[in-house]
């Protein structure tokens, strides 16, 4: 096992900036999680880890050694891809022992470890078996078992489950996420998906256009975004956003939207009467008001589950996700009133999309 410290990333591809002076330390043992839209930079910072890719400047270093120079032969990492990559020819236990072979590893040594990675993996009864024999699963863990038997210092992995259906993903993170709490190795994951974020992360950084927003344990990010873009991506269905400003009065303030509802929500006291904001709540922070107070809501798409209920409602030019755990038997057009819970409103700079305290 093995820190990871980056410092100063920057990567250009001529006069394009990818990447813009990152610093990142990722924490012995630790499972991080790269998310963020395409084109955020998340890959290519995985890439720099690996050594991949040459960055313009800054430093990278495993351990304690100054990797920045070296080859990705000569880093210790094992990286696992989202094509498969294995040799069609070659039977699962070759696959896995290929790279050992090459590294001219003693054959007793080789077997151990690609017998330890099979039976970690639940791969012992398809050593024999070709790729072609195999479920997307069964091939995604032979990767897996292809990096395990390196035991390297850390993991990489790059998008490992985009290929799969949705089943087998949900199968999988949870099968990755037990593989590292069994080995417990430094792990870097890339990935598009937020819910495989918050599943499976010790710490996640979000990403966007090169540059990090935010970094944090899942449930801070989720609990405390930093900004509009963070509170955005992280959750599912994602957080609703409704344009207001404060009204301040002697009691206190509240915010008031632009078709003049008033929504309980303190701004900070430095805020001035008519301060612009972005007012936030997840969907499964409303409920139904009892009386004639809250958003006036007007019904557009029911999305029953069976464990939840989604509704898709339209307040003025606004769309709300609002999501019920108890069953509901809304039609479309029906008009409901909705207010959030205490507590659970979020308020962010109109202007900057920053949170407000």
């Amino acid at each position: 096992m093995a820190t990871v410290n980056l410092a100063q990333i920057r990567k250009h591809y001529g006069t394009l900036e990818i990447l813009h002076g990152l610093d990142l330390a990722i924490e012995d043992g630790e499972f991080l999680v790269l998310v963020g839209p395409s084109g955020c930079g998340k890959s290519t910072l995985l890439r720099v880890v690996a050594g991949l890719e040459t960055i313009t400047e800054g430093n990278v270093s495993i351990g304690e050694r100054d990797v920045t120079l070296l080859p990705p032969r000569d880093r210790d990492i094992a990286m696992v891809f989202q094509n498969y990559a294995l040799y069609p020819h070659m039977t699962v236990a070759d696959n896995m022992a290929f790279g050992l072979k090459l590294r001219r590893i003693d054959k007793a040594e080789i077997a151990s470890r690609v017998k330890r990675a099979a039976t970690i993996l639940d791969l012992s009864s398809l050593l024999d078996r070709y790729p072609r024999q195999l479920s997307g699963g069964q091939r995604q863990r032979v990767a897996m078992g292809r990096a395990i038997v390196r035991d390297p210092q850390v993991f990489l992995f790059d998008e490992p489950l985009s290929n799969l259906d949705a089943k087998l993903r949900v199968q999988m993170r949870g099968e990755i996420k037990e593989l590292h709490q069994k080995l417990k190795t430094t792990a870097v994951y890339v990935t598009h998906d937020q819910i495989e974020a918050m599943t499976m992360a010790d710490r996640i950084v979000v990403m966007r256009d090169g540059w990090i927003e935010q970094i944090g344990d899942p449930l801070q990010l989720y609990d405390k975004p930093a900004n509009l873009f963070v509170a955005g991506f992280i959750g599912s269905p994602s957080m609703n956003f409704i344009p207001g400003a404060v009204s301040r009065t002697g009691s206190g303030n509240a915010i008031v939207t632009a078709d003049g509802v008033t929504l309980p929500a303190s701004a900070p006291s430095d805020s001035a009467d008519g301060h612009k904001v972005v007012f936030g709540v997840r969907p499964e922070h409303f409920v139904l008001s009892a009386d004639d107070s809250g958003l006036p809501t007007k019904v557009a798409v029911v999305e029953p589950t069976g464990a939840e209920t989604l509704v898709i409602g339209r307040v003025g030019e606004h769309t709300l996700q609002v999501l019920f755990k108890e069953r509901r038997h809304f039609a479309p057009g029906d008009e409901i009133r909705l207010r959030p819970l205490p507590g659970t409103a979020h308020l962010f700079d109109a202007g900057d999309g920053k949170r407000l305290a």
